[in-house]
């Protein structure tokens, strides 16, 4: 049986660039000096603009002069917390997000509405607090860190890495965006690679039909236009004709078809994603074939089945690995494995060819993993050059639905 999906793990999780190690007299120190010696600066000039806007808005809140007042000095605090996030990530090496602009939650426009949504923006908030917090405690690391500069100086770089570590933490806790607002980033994004592939697939579909079965139903109709006028001056001439007009129908209707299983497969929706993977693998040209081993609930029984566009992505994720395979690979023998592993389902493609497969910027790869990661699954690549292959995917057995 294949690998359990515990031991796969997404690649764009994010990882965190705090110091490891032991602390010493390199780069990294003195980045860290260079940014406690800033602090008490940027700490007078933020804590005077979050006093100054929050005293001001808060005196003249009992007019509606006030909540104007007040909401521009929330955005101002909001905007100046860009500066200190880019000061932590160029001086600390923490990585942290940039928050989406400030909205109505309703998505409408106007001037009250934006104005309700600064006052109501919790990332506002938490900025004024930090650099509340930050002048107190930027006093203390410039004082802190120039005496050890002067007189500790052999203790600098433990010093220093203590108290970045608190920087770190406030920064951290205070200025980033909260996870429901990344997560709307991430959808948001995710939609944009949808959109962007069903506009793909149907520039696709209009060229293989106008390219296809429509050149050839036009030429059909012309045909039979001339059969028709040769049927009283030359009948045989015109049953020649109508015979292969008859012909060109039969493949009319073999296009169509092959490009509506392009779309979704009847047997697909017919028989489930066991026997839709099957079909697939028969129409791949490595030498040795193609085994598929799937462990799945399926059939005709729609309720016990993973969610319909599920199926699709899987199946059509699978249809586009194997092309891949008989292309380019160089392979002898590829094999399919399908299983559901609690509320996931579980692909894996694996093929004994020359390997070097990697997901490229604009590649198909790339694609296939752009849209997998749509619905909140996981598409690694496994590809030692030389081989073999290995494609792991991990795809939710049910997508969300709004309710």
């Amino acid at each position: 049986m294949p690998h359990d999906s515990s031991s796969i793990v997404a690649p764009e999780a994010p990882v965190r660039a705090v110091p490891r190690g032991r602390p010493a007299f390199n780069r990294t120190m003195w980045r860290e000096v260079a940014f406690l010696l800033t602090n008490l600066f940027l700490s007078v000039a933020g804590f005077v603009l979050t006093v100054t806007a929050l005293t001001l808005g808060a005196g003249l809140v009992v007019t509606i002069v006030g909540f104007w007042v007040l909401a521009g000095g929330l955005f101002a605090i909001r905007r100046y917390g860009a500066v200190e996030r880019a000061l932590v990530r160029k001086l600390l090496d923490e990585d942290i997000p940039e928050p989406l602009p400030v909205r109505a939650t309703d998505g409408k426009e106007g001037a009250m509405r934006r104005t309700f949504a600064v006052l109501s923006d919790g990332l506002a908030w938490r900025t004024a607090l930090y650099l509340f917090i930050k002048l107190p405690w930027g006093i203390l690391t410039f004082t802190v860190t120039l005496v050890a500069l002067v007189t500790l100086w052999p203790l600098l770089p433990w010093i220093t890495r203590g108290l970045s570590v608190v920087d770190r933490a406030l920064a951290t806790s205070l200025l980033s965006p909260a996870a429901l607002t990344v997560r709307v980033r991430e959808l948001e994004q995710d939609r944009g690679t949808v959109v962007d592939s069903a506009a793909a697939d149907l520039r696709r579909i209009e060229r293989d039909l106008h390219d296809g079965a429509q050149a050839r139903l036009v030429a059909l109709a012309m045909d039979l236009g001339l059969a028709k006028e040769k049927l009283t001056e030359d009948p045989e001439t015109a049953a020649k004709m109508v015979a292969d007009a008859h012909g060109e129908v039969k493949l009319a209707l073999q296009e169509l078809r092959d490009l509506a299983r392009g779309i979704h497969p009847a047997v697909l929706t017919d028989r489930g994603l066991d026997a839709a993977l099957s079909s697939v693998a028969t129409r791949c040209t490595v030498p040795g074939g193609v085994r598929v081993n799937a462990d799945l609930p399926g059939g005709s029984d729609r309720a016990s089945r993973p969610d319909s566009a599920v199926e699709g992505i899987a199946y059509f994720t699978v249809s586009e690995l194997l092309t891949n395979i008989s292309k380019h690979a160089g392979a002898r023998t590829a094999t399919v494995d399908a299983w559901r592993s609690g509320e996931k389902l579980m692909l894996q493609v694996r093929d004994d060819g020359n390997g070097g497969a990697v997901e490229n910027p604009g590649g198909g790869l790339a694609g296939l993993a752009e849209r997998i990661r749509a619905v909140d699954g996981v598409f690694v690549v496994e590809s030692p050059v030389g081989g073999p292959t290995v494609v792991t995917v991990e795809l939710p057995w049910r997508t969300r639905t709004r309710g």
